[in-house]
């Protein structure tokens, strides 16, 4: 599975951090929702297109926090 991208609230802490991850396996698309860091819960999403799993990055990225992208670095 391959990561394309991370959004991240700008928050620290357990309670208050959340992620988003959109992520690729062949024809699959993958949305991750987490809350509480590396140890919290995640909800899972899939789809068929990218274009049906960017609009429910879209979609959790809404509301009051300032989301901002994490840079996925190239594999060599």
């Amino acid at each position: 599975m391959e990561q394309r991208k991370h959004w991240w609230n700008g928050k620290w802490g357990r309670v208050a951090r959340k992620d988003v991850y959109l992520r690729v396996s062949g024809d699959q698309w993958y949305v991750e929702q987490r809350a509480g860091g590396a140890d919290g819960v995640s909800h899972f999403f899939e789809y068929e297109s990218e274009e049906a799993a960017l609009d429910t990055v879209r979609a959790l990225l809404a509301g009051p926090d300032e989301w901002r992208e994490l840079s996925v670095r190239p594999r060599p």
